[in-house]
This record gives structure tokens, sequence and C-alpha cells, in this order.
């Protein structure tokens, strides 16, 4: 490809987009500490990289191209740890920015409609979308609310239908209704009703997902009764169950066809499971699409073609990431974006409809996402933006991959990142991070946490658990269910790297954050002696407790009744919930513990906390707590963030 773009035109680029941006985003935060968000360049190296340039927010996310290929939109860092929206525009060179309104507000996300105008949500303490608002590139501070706005309820976007691109498929979540009701709301002329679709009711459950077609109309919802999923199909004015057993399959989506949806087929034990398309009013399989020899599809992106909108394309995680194309013409195109970074994953974002202008990313273990743009008609290309220019690459680590056996002898990936000087003469100390959530993968690429913890010393290891996607087809369904497994495979792979002899088998330590917070203290008490300290984030350790204890969400929370449905029922079922539970077995536990919660958490979780901190502290181990206001489901503001990772860095080094 012809670079007309020079080298020095480029950085001019590049450096009049930071400019107006830092413009829209130095933040007047709580003190002088983070007057260094105006800084955009690394650390001299001599310096130790500060917390702050591992936590703060990337100067570019959710980077979409509009369908003419001439404006690109981006979530940025805005005022007092508050995300704006700017939009660029590629060929006049101007940038426009918006901010949320006061208060803890931020754009959370937002969508083009075409060429100029696009709408964009706004949420509350990090937390939900409760407003729509329409606006154009170029008069971005001129915006009218099309949404509806309410204490109790969300918006959800669930579509853009491309023959109307007026047209916004809607989903209002919790407005004091008790099902869920997507809309079709013209977004140009003040959100009016396009069409109000039938209520999706069952006896006494929920609405759990709804999706559209191809053509962006609504076609599909999940429901969960008694804790079991059901899918139906919307015909006319009405729904329709469908047949499928959405516990033997997953559903990615609508296929290409009327009636047709896209599923990893059932679990045989002997291979990956296939994606396939399906006819849902019969529960057939039709052709298959993917079918990789050692992963079942994770879910990461399925691709369409901006004008057939027919799926041409899947992105997906085996060992490392990767993109299978369907057809000649996108292979084409991949093998033209490989070349212009070498060595790095490098993915199409995006594509304006007439298929002449990509919106493309680079990253690897060492180098946060960069975003470019590709003119293929004029043979062009240049940089939009380093999303974390803070970070200097070359003091980055690089992550390994290796494999550990579960007790049934299934291999698992497991990522280890080792810090500079480390060797099998000069092991290091280990940090452990489970997945966070059950069905997490992680997979090989740059990684904030995992390089902050290197830059400290610490060689870090990131298990893949047999719950995570892509390994489900090793496994039955109920292993994905059963925790005390997931947590033996979690110590497996700790005493795997130990046996490599890569780490410091005397100093290893477990963290994480919601289901890999569980994780963590089940480590300590489950397997004692393994780990010298513990860190865990809003995590539940008793789930009997949990069940038992909150049954009234079994009236608000699709989570309650699945969990009930798939571990059974505690009252019956005690010695299996006493098992994989770490509270109870709190006093078998030998390893120091940093524990965090915030104020939001359920309340059953935040008293699950304080007891097991209070059970470990009686049986004479070091315990510390922590936490924050306004924070629920992990920690989401800026100074929150600081805070608990250098607690976190002051902990790992007093006991490790």
């Amino acid at each position: 490809m012809e670079h007309a773009v020079t080298p020095s035109s480029r950085l001019s680029l590049n450096a009049r987009v930071s400019a107006a941006i830092l413009c829209l985003a130095v933040p007047s935060l709580l003190a002088s500490e983070y007057a260094d968000l105006k800084r955009t360049e690394p650390v001299p190296a001599t310096e130790k990289i500060p917390v702050f340039d591992f936590v703060r927010p990337a100067l570019f996310s959710d980077v979409q191209l509009n369908h003419t290929g001439t404006q690109v939109g981006a979530i940025v860092p805005g005022d007092n740890d508050h995300t704006s929206l700017i939009t660029y525009d590629l060929v006049g060179q101007k940038l426009d920015g918006v901010s949320a309104p006061t208060g803890d507000r931020d754009i959370a996300s937002f969508e083009w409609l075409d060429g100029d105008r696009l709408v964009y949500l706004i949420s509350e303490k990090k937390i939900a979308g409760r407003a729509l608002f329409l606006s154009s590139a170029g008069k971005l501070s001129v915006a009218e609310q099309v949404g509806a706005q309410g204490a109790d309820g969300t918006i959800q976007i669930l579509d853009n239908p491309p023959e109307d691109r007026t047209n916004l498929l809607v989903n209002l979540k919790g407005f004091n209704w008790r099902y869920d009701h997507p809309e079709m709301i013209n977004a140009v002329n003040h959100g009016s009703l396009v069409t109000r679709y039938p209520e999706l009711k069952t006896d006494h459950g929920f609405n759990n997902a709804f999706f559209a077609d191809k053509m962006g109309q609504l076609a599909f919802g999940i429901t969960q009764q008694d804790g079991i999923l059901t899918l139906s199909k919307l015909s006319g004015d009405d729904w329709t169950k469908c047949p499928e057993d959405v516990d033997q399959i997953d559903i990615v989506g609508s296929g290409d066809n009327p009636g047709e949806i896209l599923v990893l087929g059932p679990r045989d034990g002997t291979a990956p499971r296939p994606l396939e398309f399906m006819d849902a009013t019969t529960g057939t399989a039709k052709d298959v699409l993917l079918q990789d020899k050692g992963y079942d599809f994770d879910f990461q992106r399925i691709y369409r073609d901006p004008a057939s909108h027919n799926i041409v394309g899947a992105y997906y995680n085996r060992a490392a990431p990767r993109v299978v194309w369907f057809t000649e013409a996108y292979r084409n195109l991949q093998a033209l974006v490989d070349k212009l970074f070498p060595n790095q994953v490098v993915r199409i974002e995006g594509m304006d409809d007439a298929g002449k202008v990509l919106l493309i990313s680079n990253t690897s273990d060492h180098q946060p996402v960069v975003y470019s743009w590709v003119n293929l008609e004029k043979h062009t290309s240049g940089l939009i933006k380093n999303s974390q220019p803070w970070i200097d690459p070359k003091r980055m680590q690089a992550m390994g991959i290796i494999k550990y056996t579960t007790q049934e002898g299934r291999q698992l990936d497991a990522y280890i990142t080792l810090p500079a000087g480390a060797s099998k003469k000069n092991p290091p100390p280990m940090v452990v991070i489970p997945p966070s959530i059950r069905g997490e993968r992680w997979t090989w690429g740059y990684d904030p946490e995992v390089q902050f913890l290197a830059s400290r010393g610490y060689a870090v290891l990131q298990p893949n658990i047999r719950s995570s996607v892509g390994y489900g087809w090793m496994f039955p369904e109920q292993d994905l269910w059963d925790f005390r497994k997931q947590s033996d495979d979690v110590t497996r792979a700790a005493k795997k790297a130990i046996e490599m002899g890569l780490v410091d088998k005397n100093r290893v330590a477990i963290m994480g954050t919601s289901f890999g917070g569980y994780l963590a203290v089940a480590g300590t008490t489950f397997d004692p002696g393994l780990y010298k300290c513990a860190i865990s984030v809003s995590a539940l350790y008793d789930w009997g407790k949990y069940i038992s204890e909150d049954k009234y969400l079994q009236y608000t929370d699709t989570t309650y009744s699945r969990y009930l449905y798939k571990l059974g029922n505690p009252a019956t079922n005690s010695a299996k919930y006493d098992a994989i539970s770490p509270l109870p077995h709190a006093s078998q536990c030998k390893s120091a513990l940093l524990l965090t919660w915030g104020e939001f958490d359920n309340p059953e979780l935040i008293s699950q906390s304080k007891d097991m901190a209070s059970a470990v502290e009686h049986a004479g181990v070091h315990v510390e707590t922590l936490s924050y206001l306004d924070e629920a489901d992990g920690v989401r503001h800026l100074a929150h963030k600081v805070d608990l990772y250098q607690h976190i860095e002051d902990f790992l080094a007093k006991n490790l």
C-alpha cells in the first residue's frame, strides 16, 4: 500500500487531535497528583512508572467510524473523572466534543445514525444508561433528548436499522414495569414512537435479552423462569416459543436469513462445538460457519459486511487472538492491514458503507491499542490516536503461554508475565489472577493490571479455567457450575508455574474481583499454605447464605433463580454449598487478606466480607479491609482505583 500521508504530516494530525482532546479532557480531580493527567508522554526510563499511569482512562475508547467514512467518534476522559464524547473530521481535520450534564454522570456510549448525526447515552454513577440524546458532529454542544429518563429505569440501544437510520431499536428496562419494553423510536423526530412491540411475558420470570435480525428489526428474545432459559421468536404481533434447549446451546445472535440464529452447537465431549446457523422455529442445525480444532468460539465479535449485512468474519481467541474471514475479499483486506503493523494483533474495527475507508486497531502484549484509518481508494493511511501514549512499550514485559492439566487430564491455557530480571536463578514472587466472572477468558495482549504488577517485580499468572469460554466442549455442562473444581483449576495452574521453576514457590499471592475474588479467598481456605496472601474485591464467600438470605432477589434479579436452578436449594443441599464456600472454612485460612467492597454492593456481599474478615482475624491471621462510596461490582472511579492499587502495592510488599 502506498502511504501518501508522510510521517511528518501524520504526526501533525495526531498532535492536533491530542491538543484538542486535552482541552476537553484535562480533569480537575482531587489534588495536585492528578495534574499528571495533562501528561501524555511516558515518565523517564529512570523513574518508576506511577500507579496512576496503569489505571488512568484511555484517551480513546469505543472508537467508531461513521457510515460515510468521514468522521470518527470516541469516548474520551472528561472533567472530574467523567467521560466525554468527541468526533474528529478525517477530511477537514476538525475536532468537536461534548460532556455529560453536571453531577456524577458520563457519556457511556454512542451510535452513528449516518454521516453526521449520532445518539449518545448518559449514565449515572458509572453504572447504567439513563437518558438518550441526539446530536451532530461539529455541533455536539447542541443536543436534544430523545429517550425516556427516570430513576427506576435504564435505556439500552439494541440496533440501528440500515434501511432507515433515523430509527433506533431500544430496550427500556425497569421503568416501573415488570417486563422490558423494546421499542422502535425515531431519533430525529423527538424520539417519537414508531413501533411498540408486544411484551414478552413469563408467569413469574424475567426478560434476559432481546436481539435484532441483520436488518435491525426486533426478532428474538430470551426469558428466564425458575432458572430455565427460553428463546422466543417475534411472529407478527406475538411471541412464539422456540424448541431450542438454551442450556445445551449458546446463542451468539441472529443469522443471515429470517428466522435464523447463530449458535454454538451442543457439546459432545469429543470435539470443539461448531459455530453454526440454526432454524429457530424447528431447532434444526443448518450450515457450519466455523469449527476450530481446539477451541469453542468465544463470542468476541461477529463482523457483518456494511453493504449486505451478512456475516463475513469472526474474531475469537485461541491461545492468542485470531480472526477468520469467510470471503476472499476480506482475507485480502486483512493481509493488507497486517503488513502495516507486523507482529501485532490488527483488527478491522469498522468500514464505511461504500467499503472504501477502514478503521483499524493494532495492539500487542507490550502495546496498548492504537487506532488508524486506511483509505482503500486513495491508497493512504494515517494515525488517529494511541489510546495510552504515556505507556512506553519498551518498558512493558512479554506475556507467555503455558499449558496446565486439570484433574481430568484436560489441558487449559494460562498466561504468565515475568518481571524484568527474572530467571530460574532469580525467581520472582508471583501473583495469580483468576477470571473475574464465570465464563471470562484471559487472552494474550496488553493488560494494565498485569503490567503494573510486573513493574513492581512480580510474575503474574492468569489461568483460564473450565468455565472460561473456549473450553466448554471439554467438560459436562454441570462443571460450569462446579465452583470447587474451578478453584482446583486455579490451584493446578499455580502449581504448574511453580514446578516449571519460573517463580519463588514460597512467595505466591492471589487476587481477584467478583467471582475472581471468591476464587482468591477459596484458594486460601481450600489449599492452605499455597498462598502467602490474597486480595479480594466485591466477592461472595458463602453461596448458601447468599441464596438463603436474599430470597427477595427472586423478584428483581435474574441471577438468583439461575443459581437456585443450577446449584440446588441450600436448605436441602447444605453439604454442596458448604463445599464451595470459603466462609464456613475460614479457620483453615493461613494467608493474610485484603478484602474490599463498595458501599453500593449487594448488602449480603458486604455482610459476608465483614464476616470473612472477622473470622480470619479471629483465627490470628492478618486482615485489612477497604470500602468505597458510590461503588458496586468493583471499583470504577479513578480516585478509588488509584487508592486501591496503592493499597495493593503496599499490601503485597508487606506480605509477599
